[in-house]
């Protein structure tokens, strides 16, 4: 598999080829510069760091849940927004030809599971009847076997 053109977004295959790996960089900036942010305001300094206290004793022995809810908490302290980030037509056509090809790979042991693409004979429009029943009754050459010049 060829390396992304853009590895900052992109997805990429685990060695083993039995996982892949979504590489978003954007969200882990914008995390840190919104912790940043937040820290260098002096009101909400003191909940961020509380909160951030709060999150390393769990750290150390989480429970079920516990961490999760903590790390809300450090977001909700700092202010930070969602973690999402916008893709553009050329990125999302360069992360889905990745990702097919990394879909490929993944399948490899279970090739029912990929989707593959449809073709004519797989049309089960009802429009569609009269042409597969005159194509059983007349097959193409190429599908019969035999060879034209």
């Amino acid at each position: 598999m060829t390396e992304s053109s853009k590895p900052q977004l992109s997805f990429s295959l685990r060695s083993d080829w039995l996982a892949a790996y979504l590489r978003v960089d954007q969200i882990r900036h914008d995390t840190l510069v919104g912790l940043v942010a937040a820290w260098s305001d002096p009101d909400a300094r003191d909940d961020v760091l509380a909160q951030l206290d709060a999150l390393a004793e769990t750290v150390a022995s989480p429970r079920e849940g516990e961490l999760d809810a903590l790390v809300e908490q450090v977001e909700g302290a700092a202010g930070m927004d969602d973690a999402q980030v916008e893709v553009r037509l050329d990125d999302a056509l360069r992360l889905r030809a990745e990702l097919d090809a990394v879909i490929a790979k993944l399948g490899r042991f279970n090739p029912d599971r990929v989707e593959r693409p449809k073709g004519a004979s797989d049309i089960k429009h009802p429009t569609m009847r009269a042409t597969r029943k005159y194509l059983a009754a007349h097959p193409l050459p190429e599908q019969d076997g035999r060879r034209t010049a």
